[in-house]
């Protein structure tokens, strides 16, 4: 097989590596992108975006059970509803079918060459493709590693059987009658919602003495109070310590107490993530480590001239769009661009029920870095669009400077805030004060309106609250 030498070669076709080729070809930069499995990566096609629409077509069921049961306020009845979780995961499957064609069909137009198959390293310019025609060797001027990630087993609890990946329960053909969640953090909340909704007896084991430990109790207690709602039995402080002998059930601890059996179908293990660092040939290079994940500076460089890293290979926070962010800026780089970014300006959201939306530093945080700081908050409960959605549980907040007055954080909680994601985010990215956000017209009635709310209220001007 002719070898092959480009510009620029991408390893990884997840979020960041095909953000980064497409933006390399669209700048003229001789691009190829190698893949061993399906473009789009884990976000695409085994996690972000499959997850939401299992998330929301498991709110839709949800719905409409409660107007069966004749809890609908808004006058609407229905009988016995029913859901086929097979025409659910076809649908969810041909929304990342269409995506993943849509990956393909811009790269192919911005002329970058896509090579299917395991690549690994042979020194710092060189890499070598197994594909299912033999070995392609590539010779890159510039190569970006952008392998992602993997769910982390737990030594007790081996993947297989009953105990299944976030990947596997977005592809089960039927609704676990119960299911225990081993990890209160976003994936395991979200999922484990999801399935609750559906119809499953959900129970979340976590390590940590609360749900979402990232996130400040405040955001967090809306959630929690709603997976009481939503009968979620919610166990903290407990350790998983493995599968009983006989049986489908879970061995859980809490502290120096004797162990308990906890009866499953299946058991979700949602832990975290760990960077896919190795089966690339990092052996055959001198990379400097950040603990599991590779190093890198302010602009994705690793110790190695020339060599590229981003995404969640290089650790946290392992976001899709921080990925995307760093693939944009490497391919500007190689193209002889100045960039730069604004780490401080990266959302993060939990599609929770309710969901959670947090950028910047929240109110703790910015008091440990020694800032004198105002703090405003909005409830949705006096929001008229959440009002008459019937989703008025949560709020807005706003972090700034005391002195003068700098936005250093917006946090939200309430149902559908991940939409406000966005102005929060280019609040902080242009440096605005509370009086910029003030002094911006908020369309009404829209749950935006609770960003502008907030600020005045830190202000000390509030209009609704």
């Amino acid at each position: 097989m002719k070898d092959i030498a480009c510009k620029l070669l991408v390893i990884g076709a997840g979020p960041g590596g095909y953000v980064c080729a497409i933006r390399a070809g669209q700048l003229g930069v001789d691009t190829v992108i190698v893949e061993s499995k399906r473009l789009g990566g884990t976000c695409l096609t085994v996690g972000c975006i499959p997850s939401k629409a299992i998330i929301h077509a498991a709110e839709e069921f949800h719905k409409a059970r409660e107007s069966a049961a004749g809890a609908n306020p808004l006058g609407i009845t229905l009988s016995d509803p029913q859901i086929d979780l097979t025409k659910t995961m076809a649908w969810k499957d041909g929304a990342v079918g269409r995506l993943t064609s849509g990956v393909a069909g811009l790269l192919k137009k911005a002329k970058v060459k896509i090579v299917e198959g395991v690549a690994r390293f042979t020194d710092g310019k060189t890499v070598a493709v197994e594909t299912e025609t033999g070995l392609q060797i590539i010779r890159a001027e510039a190569i970006v590693i952008a392998t992602g990630s993997a769910p982390v087993a737990l030594p007790s609890l081996p993947f297989g059987g009953p105990v299944i990946t976030s990947t596997q329960a977005l592809a089960l053909a039927e609704v676990p009658g119960r299911l225990i969640v081993v990890g209160g953090g976003y994936i395991g909340l979200e999922l484990g919602t999801a399935f609750a909704k559906l119809g499953s007896a959900v129970t979340i084991v976590e390590a940590e003495s609360r749900l979402l430990p990232l996130y400040d109790a405040e955001l967090t207690r809306p959630v929690t109070k709603r997976l009481g709602e939503l009968g979620v039995k919610v166990l903290t402080g407990v350790q998983a310590k493995g599968l009983a002998a006989k049986g489908g059930a879970l061995l859980v601890a809490k502290g120096d107490d004797k162990e308990l059996r906890l009866d499953a179908d299946k058991i979700l293990v949602t832990v975290g993530r760990r960077p896919l660092v190795d089966g690339w040939g990092r052996d055959e290079l001198a990379l400097d480590m950040d603990g599991r994940s590779v190093r890198i500076d302010e602009q994705c460089r690793t110790s190695m001239r020339g060599i590229y890293a981003i995404g969640d290979v290089t650790g946290e926070p392992m976001l899709a769009h921080r990925a995307m962010a760093q693939g944009e800026m490497v391919a500007e780089f190689v193209a002889g661009h100045k960039r730069g970014w604004d780490k401080r300006a990266i959302p993060a959201v939990c599609f929770t029920d309710p969901e959670i939306v947090s950028v910047g530093l929240s109110p703790e945080a910015a008091r440990r870095g020694g800032a004198e700081v105002l703090v405003g908050q909005f409830r949705f409960s006096a929001n008229g669009r959440a009002m008459t959605k019937l989703d008025d549980d949560g709020f807005t907040r706003v972090v700034a400077r005391a002195d003068n007055h700098l936005l250093l954080g917006v946090q939200a909680v309430g149902h559908d805030v991940s939409e406000l994601a966005a102005a929060f985010a280019l609040a902080l990215e242009m440096g605005a004060r509370l009086e910029d956000v003030a002094g911006t017209i908020h369309a009404h009635p829209t749950l935006g309106e609770a960003f502008h709310e907030a600020a005045l209220k830190a202000l000390g001007r509030a209009l609704h609250g």
